[in-house]
C-alpha cells in the first residue's frame, strides 16, 4: 500500500451546497460571518480527516489558509505559496481567493460588513493571539467576534469522519539522548525556577518529544495527538484516549503520568492551582477562557519544550545524519534511474511510486510529506501535490521539481532537487544559478550567537534580487528528530525573531517559480554548530545534513564564484564519498559523474 494517495484529497463534493448549508445556519443564529481556518485544536499544519474543515467546505487544501464566509461573499485567504493552487481548486463562483497576509482579514471583514455584525469563531480553532490581534484590528467598527460553543461546520457536516485513534510507540531513549522523565524534572525546574504551578501543552510534537513516544494520528507526522498538563514536580497529566496505549507504554511512561480523558481537560483546567503557564501563541482561545472563568493566574509564556525540542542532543543528531545517509542512497539511487529512462515513458505519479519503493528499502516508516513532483509547469505550483487528474507526463526539455522527504526511526528528512530532463531549458538556467548561489551563501554564513533567521534570509535571496526576481515563501523552517517536518519555532524567514543556537535544524530551500513554465528549489537540511571565532567571542555556522548532489546541468558556471565552485566541489566530494560504499553499478557510475569537480564535468 503506498503511503501517498493520488486521489482528489478535498474528496469532492458540492461546495457551494455546503457553503449554503453553513449560511442557512448562519441565518438561523443571527450571525454575520464565519471564521473556518485550517488548524485543528492542537493548532497543526496537518490534521486528520475529522479535522479537515477548511478543504471538505472550500475544496482548498493546502496547509495553511483559512476562510471567511459572509452572507453573500466566501473569501478564501492563503500565502504566496498557493496562489497558484488555490485558484485550481476553487469554485470562483462561489469562493473568492484573498492574498494573505498582504490583505489582513480584520480589513476584508470591515469592506464586507460595513454596517457591522456578529462574526463567529470556535474558540478550540484559534490560539490567544490570533483573537487579540483581531480583536484590536477591529476596534472602532461595529463587529464583534463571537465565540461558539460548537463549531458551526461540523453542525453542517452529516458525514464528518471519526477522530483518530492511532497506536502509540516508545521512542528509544538511545534515539533521544535524554529519558522522559528527565526531560519532565528539567521542565519542571524551569518553572519552579518562574514560580509557576503548572503549564498547559497543547502542541502534539511537544508532547511527544517530552514523553519519548511517537503516534499514527495524523499520516506523516508521528505525534500523538493529546493535552497535558506538566505540574512543577515533575508529574504529568496525558489527555488522551486511553485505546492508543498499550501495557508496554504505559509501563514506558512511569507512575508519574497519568492518562484520563480528553474531554477531562475542561474540568481539569478548572481545578487547577495557579499560575498556569500557556502559550498564547499556539495555546487555544478556549483554554485561556477556561482558565479566566476559573479565576486561575495566567502565566503567558512560550511552551516550556519548544526550545528544548529544537535544540537537538548529540544522540538526535547522530540519527538525523543516519537517516539523511540512507535517505541519500534512496536519492542517488532515483535520480540515476531517472536518468536512463526516457521521460516521455513516465508520469509524476510513476516517479514518485519509484522513490516511495527505494525509500521503503532504504528504511522509511512513512513518508515525511506528500511527494511534491512538478513537471513543468505544475513545477511552478509551490506546493503542488499530484492526483491523477492532474498527473503530467514528462517531456524531454523540462524542469522537474522533487521535493520529498522520509519519516525513519532515528530521523526525519526533507530535500528539493530540481532536474533538468534532457537538455536544459535556456530560461532557467539563470534563476536556477541564482537559487544555487543563495543557497550556498546561507549553507556558508557565519554569525555571532543571537542572530535570528530573520536576519539570514536575505542571504539566500540576494542573487535572485540582483535579477528582480524572488520567491514568496520563507527560506527555511525548523525540522523535527524522528517528528514533525515543519517544526517551531526557529525559522529563515524575514519574520522570524528566533535566535539560532547550536542543535537546531532547519531548512535551507531558496525558489524560484514561473508560473506556467517551470519551478526551481533547491534543499538541504542545516544544522546549526558552532564556528571558530576570536576569544570572547560565540560565532556559528551551519553543517549539512542532506547527502545528494545537486543537477549541474542548469548552471551558468561563469556565473558562480570561485567560493561558489568550491563550496559545490566540496559538497559533492563528501556525498560521494558517503555514499558510494552503498551504491554499485549503474548507481555507483552515475554518482561518480554527478560528483566530478565543475571545472571537469
Amino acid at each position: 500500500m503506498s503511503f501517498q494517495s493520488f486521489d482528489d484529497p478535498a474528496g469532492g463534493g458540492d461546495h457551494a451546497a455546503r457553503l449554503s448549508d453553513l449560511r442557512a445556519l448562519m441565518r438561523d443564529r443571527d450571525l454575520a460571518a464565519v471564521i473556518v481556518p485550517r488548524a485543528d485544536v492542537h493548532q497543526g499544519e496537518y490534521v486528520a480527516d475529522a479535522d479537515a474543515r477548511l478543504a471538505w467546505l472550500t475544496g482548498f487544501t493546502g496547509s495553511a489558509g483559512f476562510a471567511i464566509a459572509t452572507l453573500d461573499q466566501a473569501g478564501v485567504f492563503v500565502d504566496g505559496r498557493y496562489r497558484v493552487q488555490v485558484r485550481n481548486q476553487l469554485d470562483l463562483a462561489h469562493f473568492t481567493p484573498v492574498n494573505w497576509p498582504e490583505t489582513r482579514p480584520s480589513d476584508w471583514l470591515r469592506q464586507a460588513l460595513p454596517q457591522g455584525g456578529r462574526v463567529a469563531f470556535d474558540p478550540w480553532l484559534h490560539t490567544r493571539r490570533e483573537i487579540e490581534g483581531m480583536e484590536a484590528a477591529l476596534q472602532g467598527s461595529d463587529i464583534a467576534l463571537i465565540a461558539l460553543d460548537a463549531n458551526p461546520v461540523d453542525a453542517v457536516w452529516p458525514d464528518r469522519p471519526a477522530a483518530p485513534v492511532g497506536r502509540v510507540r516508545i521512542h528509544p531513549d538511545a534515539l533521544a539522548g535524554e529519558t522522559a522523565p528527565q526531560k519532565r524534572l528539567r521542565l519542571a525546574a524551569e518553572l519552579r525556577a518562574k514560580g509557576q504551578a503548572a503549564a498547559l501543552l497543547t502542541l502534539p510534537d511537544s508532547i511527544s518529544w517530552l514523553l519519548n513516544i511517537r503516534g499514527s494520528d495524523l499520516p506523516k507526522n508521528p505525534v500523538v495527538q493529546a493535552f497535558a498538563v506538566l505540574s512543577d514536580s515533575g508529574d504529568l497529566a496525558l489527555f488522551a484516549d486511553a485505546a492508543k496505549f498499550d501495557d508496554a507504554v504505559r509501563a514506558h511512561l512511569g507512575d508519574q503520568v497519568t492518562i484520563l480523558p480528553r474531554d477531562a481537560l475542561a474540568s481539569a483546567l478548572t481545578d487547577l492551582e495557579g499560575p498556569v503557564r500557556i502559550d498564547p501563541a499556539t495555546a487555544p482561545e478556549a483554554a485561556f477562557r477556561i482558565l479566566e472563568g476559573a479565576g486561575t493566574d495566567i502565566a503567558r509564556d512560550p511552551d516550556p519544550a519548544i526550545l528544548p525540542k529544537a535544540r537537538k542532543t548529540a544522540a538526535e543528531l547522530a540519527g538525523m545524519r543516519a537517516a539523511h545517509h540512507r535517505d541519500g542512497v534512496a536519492m542517488v539511487r532515483l535520480l540515476s534511474w531517472l536518468d536512463r529512462q526516457d521521460p516521455a515513458t513516465l508520469t509524476e505519479i510513476d516517479v514518485v511510486r519509484r522513490l516511495e519503493d527505494l525509500r521503503r528499502e532504504a528504511g522509511i516508516l512513512d513518508i515525511s510529506f506528500d511527494t511534491i513532483m512538478g513537471a513543468g509547469p505544475n513545477g511552478a505550483i509551490v506546493h503542488y501535490r499530484v492526483t491523477k487528474a492532474t498527473n503530467r507526463r514528462l517531456a524531454a526539455g523540462d524542469v522537474l521539481l522533487i521535493d520529498s522527504g522520509g519519516q525513519y526511526a532515528d530521523g526525519t528528512t526533507d530535500i528539493t532537487r530540481t532536474i533538468a530532463l534532457g537538455d536544459p531549458l535556456e530560461e532557467a538556467v539563470a534563476p536556477f544559478t541564482a537559487v544555487l548561489r543563495g543557497m550556498i551563501a546561507l549553507s556558508r554564513a557565519r554569525f555571532p550567537k543571537g542572530v535570528t533567521g530573520g536576519h539570514l534570509d536575505a542571504l539566500a535571496r540576494q542573487f535572485l534580487w540582483s535579477q528582480g526576481l524572488d520567491y514568496d515563501h520563507g527560506t527555511g523552517h525548523g525540522v523535527g528528530a524522528a517528528l514533525c517536518v515543519h517544526e517551531g519555532p526557529a525559522r529563515i524567514s524575514r519574520v522570524s525573531d528566533i535566535a539560532l543556537e547550536p542543535g537546531m535544524i532547519l531548512s535551507n530551500e531558496p525558489g524560484y517559480y514561473r508560473e506556467g513554465r517551470f519551478g526551481i528549489r533547491i534543499e538541504n537540511l542545516i544544522a546549526v554548530r558552532e564556528a571558530d571565532a576570536e576569544p570572547g567571542r560565540t560565532m556559528l555556522g551551519f553543517d549539512t545534513l542532506t547527502l545528494c548532489p545537486i543537477d549541474r546541468r542548469l548552471i551558468d558556471r561563469g556565473a558562480l564564484s570561485g567560493d561558489d565552485v568550491a563550496w559545490l566541489d566540496a559538497y559533492n566530494a563528501r556525498v560521494r564519498d558517503a555514499l558510494s560504499p552503498d551504491l554499485q553499478g549503474d548507481d555507483l557510475n552515475w554518482l561518480l559523474a554527478a560528483t566530478e569537480p565543475l571545472g571537469q564535468g
